[in-house]
């Protein structure tokens, strides 16, 4: 049964006090360096890290998934394959999404610049919270938004639903705009993405725009990518969105409907293919998610920072699902990938932890008897200064810590919601059907091209490639 909004808000908040408390116990300094930042003043990326993106790790400095991540090269499963060829992409990341297992890896930590694919954060984060059946007014502001769109026009009517479809479909940044809108604004969508992302243990994401236009500071990695995806295709409702092919814009005043269709072609190329989401800017370059299923085996692979030439970024995903499932079943990975529940339960441990290291760095270590008597009751009531750090404040902070986090635990159980939620349609055969246009053309949604590239998923020139997330 799907919880109604305020106790999804109520348990997304506890999730993040859990971490808020980890951090004022530890104090100031892991604080402050608890995670990276965005910096809106600094000068929009226009091309890729020189000499690679920086290295993301948890708050504590540990790597997430194990140590054997802990690397800016290669790493595979004993007993692996050899790798396929023609894997250019910076950094990649190969996980069962059943047991979790990292089957192999190249700089699975690299905190890159995620263009579209941040997407996927996106629709996790908001899917929860709004209703699908809601309708969403078109602006000016989507009108003009920057980069690629689906075409939302001043006046239009659009179910949340269509939106959330048209998000992963055509990677419209109107639509990701649209939807930040609706759930409280752009900055109250960021919030929620990061605090989503820190629930999952996706410690190298930052989000900073909600459609993953390029800002200084924004980034994820291919083994977050693989934490977010892996949520979403666990959820009935979001991996249906995840599978739509085909959706129709509705006609606004004097512009004609249109339909538009899945810039991931694997859905239709490659059997088993759950879903996916690509994207490209000038500083990320291609970009790309998905996850397959075979056999009852599903496989989640992530590349980033890939060219075109010589081996389509979609084509290099195939190459590595492929080598995914040539591995053998319950083969021991390099890593794994860490649950909610994990990451609920090591913030309770260093909340405890923390709170037990400042309770003896606060101890009193005078005797009552050294107190000077004042005669005064307000004295002797209060007590000295020195004993106003009572060590009862860290332990009572570590005790709320562990409320937090059962209270989460227990809470954030949605990700298996039985059936298709009625308030959320599911779209029937003639969704998913073969791609048989694109938009009108004279409608704003010919301004230019979707983040993912064009939708037959084929090599493309310089010009062909979008020019935005």
């Amino acid at each position: 049964m799907r919880r109604p909004p305020p106790l999804r808000r109520l348990t997304t908040a506890l999730a993040t006090s859990t971490v808020t408390v980890v951090l004022l116990l530890a104090g100031p300094a892991a604080a402050e360096d608890a995670r990276p930042t965005v910096d809106p003043t600094a000068p929009t990326p226009s091309v890729p890290y020189p000499g690679g993106p920086p290295q993301g790790s948890a708050p504590d400095g540990s790597t997430v998934g194990g140590e054997g991540l802990d690397t800016r090269g290669v790493v595979t499963a004993p007993g692996a394959p050899a790798l396929p060829e023609g894997i250019d992409a910076h950094g990649w990341l190969v996980a069962d999404a059943g047991t979790g297992e990292v089957l192999g890896a190249r700089d699975p930590h690299g905190r890159y610049y995620p263009a579209s694919t941040l997407k996927t954060l996106t629709l996790l984060t908001l899917a929860p919270l709004l209703d699908p059946a809601q309708l969403v007014a078109g602006t000016v502001e989507d009108e003009a938004i920057e980069g690629s769109r689906v075409g939302l026009v001043q006046g239009g009517q659009y179910p949340v639903d269509l939106l959330f479809r048209a998000l992963v479909m055509q990677s419209g940044n109107d639509v990701a705009n649209a939807l930040a809108r609706t759930a409280g604004g752009v900055e109250a969508t960021l919030a929620a993405m990061n605090d989503t992302a820190a629930r999952i243990g996706a410690y190298d994401t930052v989000a900073g725009t909600p459609s993953g236009l390029d800002v200084a500071g924004q980034s994820s990695s291919p083994y977050d990518l693989a934490l977010v995806l892996r949520q979403l295709i666990a959820d009935p409702y979001a991996l249906d969105v995840l599978q739509t092919r085909t959706a129709d814009i509705p006609a606004v005043g004097p512009y004609a409907g249109y339909q538009i269709q899945n810039q991931n072609n694997l859905l239709s190329s490659y059997p088993g293919t759950l879903g996916g989401k690509t994207g490209f800017t000038d500083a990320a370059r291609h970009t790309f998610v998905v996850a397959a299923e075979r056999d009852g085996r599903r496989l989640l692979v992530s590349v980033m920072q890939a060219e075109r030439r010589p081996v389509h970024e979609l084509e290099q995903a195939r190459r590595l699902l492929d080598w995914g499932f040539a591995t053998p079943a319950g083969a021991e990975g390099v890593g794994r990938l860490v649950t909610p529940e994990e990451v609920a339960a090591d913030a309770a441990e260093a909340a405890a932890e923390a709170a037990a290291e400042a309770a003896a760095a606060t101890a009193p270590t005078r005797s009552p008897a050294a107190r000077p008597d004042t005669g005064s009751t307000t004295a002797a009531a209060v007590g000295p200064a020195d004993d106003a750090a009572s060590p009862l404040l860290p332990a009572g902070l570590a005790v709320g810590a562990l409320v937090v986090v059962a209270a989460t635990v227990f809470g954030r159980r949605r990700a298996m919601r039985p059936g298709t939620h009625p308030g959320r349609p599911v779209s029937g055969a003639a969704a998913r059907g073969p791609a048989v246009g694109g938009p009108t053309t004279g409608h704003p949604a010919s301004g230019g091209p979707a983040s993912g590239g064009p939708a037959s998923g084929g090599p493309a020139t310089d010009h062909d490639r979008p020019p935005r997330a």
